[in-house]
């Protein structure tokens, strides 16, 4: 598929997500007919190698159909980049015999995976597992709770991290892919929350055996797939998602500052007020600056064949993710308090910054930032040459 080919799906599905947008997000459900238009649309295969059927390895691709989905709906563009690793780490890490079987089926939209990476007693940690997999030559087996799990409801397969053996350190974790016609699966607890209510993120129990090639990469080794693959471009379309959402909510509220036939709000001739649409214009320039070249220098690195799980690519990974994170949420709250009661705070106002705002303070939540900044930290000390972007 081609720029312009990607573009033209891509259109058919903004519309679809701007359409369901609010309703999703009322409803707090899964945004069942953005997926559906994206599965028909060819972009679900984003990461499947071309001769699978996909759209191939192409960063800039990604970024840029994340941020224009947010922009719409923000919970679809989740769902789809949260997807979209998934391929990737399947793709780079799985057999010859699985990629065969499965990544055709992904690139023709018949496939939507949902990750299982969080436990009760280790939360959101990606590298321990406590349930263990117990596996022969020919089976894996494995019983296994998760509070949450993005689109558990309605994906048709599981990317799912075990303890390796049952004897093994929590910190040997292995990655299997699961089919739901392979599964029992039970839900757990309810889904209600704040902002990103469209991603109906419910926890679930979920066992099952598959075969044994469906171990994804070396096992014990899935921090090799993290770092390589997982992480980097979770970050990155993560980002994206945000970043999108903030500016598609900035786009509406400048054309609404710039309505001849709007009543009451700010005066735009006013020093103070120009003051703060231009730092919002700083922040959000400022995360898509970074952005694209963190893009640009991961693609580079993957032309090359060199690792991103050197420490300098650890940093600015955790860098963009940190201040995509913050500055695109404060960007929003700054966007409410320009534009007023009226404008901005209200479900009612004219445009839905109200919105935006619940789901961008999520952004700090996911993958907590109270994590990510003494991790951040302990990876600058290794790098006393401090080696910049």
């Amino acid at each position: 598929m081609t720029r312009v080919d990607y573009e033209s799906a891509l259109t058919g599905v903004l519309e679809v997500a701007r359409t369901h947008a609010e309703h999703v997000d009322r409803e707090a459900m899964f945004p069942v007919k953005s997926v559906a238009a994206l599965r028909t649309s060819g972009l679900m295969g984003m990461f499947v190698p071309r001769e699978y059927g996909g759209l191939g390895d192409d960063l800039h691709a990604y970024i840029h159909i994340a941020s224009r989905l947010a922009a719409a709906c923000l919970s679809t563009a989740a769902v789809w980049t949260m997807h979209a690793f998934q391929v990737d780490g399947l793709t780079r890490f799985s057999g010859e015999r699985l990629r065969e079987r499965v990544l055709p089926a992904i690139a023709k939209g018949d496939i939507y995976i949902a990750s299982v990476t969080t436990e009760a007693v280790k939360g959101a940690d990606l590298f321990r597992a406590e349930a263990p997999l117990l596996s022969d030559d020919d089976e894996a087996s494995f019983e296994r709770s998760a509070p949450v799990v993005t689109g558990g409801r309605h994906a048709d397969a599981f990317l799912i991290t075990l303890r390796a053996t049952p004897e093994a350190q929590p910190h040997e974790v292995s990655l299997v892919y699961a089919e739901r016609n392979e599964l029992r699966i039970s839900e757990q607890g309810e889904w209600d929350p704040l902002g990103m209510r469209g991603t109906e993120s419910v926890g679930l129990k979920i066992s099952g055996s598959v075969p044994a090639d469906q171990v994804v990469g070396q096992p014990g080794r899935f921090e090799d797939i993290a770092r390589e693959s997982m992480i980097p471009l979770a970050h990155v379309g993560w980002s994206a998602c945000w970043l999108g959402a903030a500016r598609g909510a900035f786009s509406d509220l400048l054309r609404w500052l710039r309505s001849p036939t709007r009543r009451g709000g700010p005066d735009i001739h006013s020093d103070l007020v120009r003051e703060r649409i231009g730092r919002i214009r700083v922040e959000l320039d400022l995360v898509s600056a970074y952005l694209t070249r963190l893009c640009d220098e991961l693609t580079a690195a993957r032309a090359e064949g060199r690792s991103w799980s050197d420490i300098h690519t650890r940093i600015r990974v955790n860098t963009l993710k940190l201040s995509a994170s913050e500055l695109t949420f404060k960007a929003a709250d700054s966007m409410v308090q320009l534009a007023g009661m009226g404008g901005g705070y209200s479900k009612l106002a004219p445009i839905k910054l109200e919105r935006h705002f619940r789901d961008l303070r999520s952004a700090r939540l996911n993958h907590s930032n109270d994590r990510m900044w003494p991790a951040t930290g302990a990876l600058a000390l290794l790098d006393p040459k401090v080696t910049l972007l």
